[in-house]
């Protein structure tokens, strides 16, 4: 297996399991998008809690340029670690939810 196809499965299994441990009101659904196409994977609630429209994205994460990118956590988990244990090295995975001048100081790749 190629690393681009390693790094979407480690993605996509690591978004179904958030999913799957997700726990929803009534009227909202979990929803996965797993563009392998296109490299964009999120993880969303969707639906009507009573008379609010909900629609949350917990996690987005991006392939670009051969790394992983992680766009948004809106969550407690850990993602880039997780990724990281999971078989990707650290340099690929890039923290595109930090500003572009904090990335060198953290332990993930700058771009």
């Amino acid at each position: 297996m190629d690393k681009l196809e390693k790094y979407r499965k480690l993605i996509q299994e690591l978004l179904t399991r958030y999913a799957e441990e997700d726990v929803v009101e009534d009227g909202v659904e979990v929803q996965l998008l797993l563009d392998t196409v296109r490299d964009h994977y999120q993880w969303l609630n969707v639906g009507w809690h009573g008379s609010d429209y909900v629609y949350d994205c917990y996690v987005h994460i991006d392939i670009k340029d051969g790394k992983v990118w992680i766009q948004r956590n809106g969550t407690e988990e850990k993602p880039a670690a997780e990724l990281v244990k999971m078989g990707i090295p650290k340099e690929d995975v890039v923290l595109g939810l930090q500003p572009p001048s904090y990335r060198p100081y953290t332990e993930y790749g700058v771009a």
